[in-house]
């Protein structure tokens, strides 16, 4: 799986870049959990900080378009995020984890 980022838009209010990506795959379609766990390595962050919000890949295509939002910590995207988003991404909520 080659991971492509398409743009990066900076959005300092929320401390998150917006991240338009494209990825070249060979088998099926891959998984959230694995275009995030890519992703994260392509743009050298914390699995943790990268929300995938949305993959797009045409039929008979090997490619897989997709958004995704990458936080300055995981902190903060427990804190911005939806709860189903979070929960989509399997991104644990500080006060979930201690619990």
């Amino acid at each position: 799986m080659e991971i492509d980022v398409i743009s990066e838009d900076e959005n300092p209010m929320l401390h998150r870049t917006d991240v338009r990506f494209e990825v070249t795959h060979e088998e099926a379609s891959p998984s959230r959990l694995s275009v995030r766990d890519s992703l994260a390595a392509t743009l050298n962050k914390d699995a943790d900080e990268v929300v995938v919000h949305a993959l797009d890949t045409k039929y008979g295509m090997r490619t897989t378009v997709g958004y995704a939002k990458v936080y300055e910590s995981s902190a903060v995207a427990t804190e911005v995020e939806q709860e189903y988003m979070l929960d989509r991404n399997k991104i644990e909520d500080d006060e979930e984890a201690e619990a």
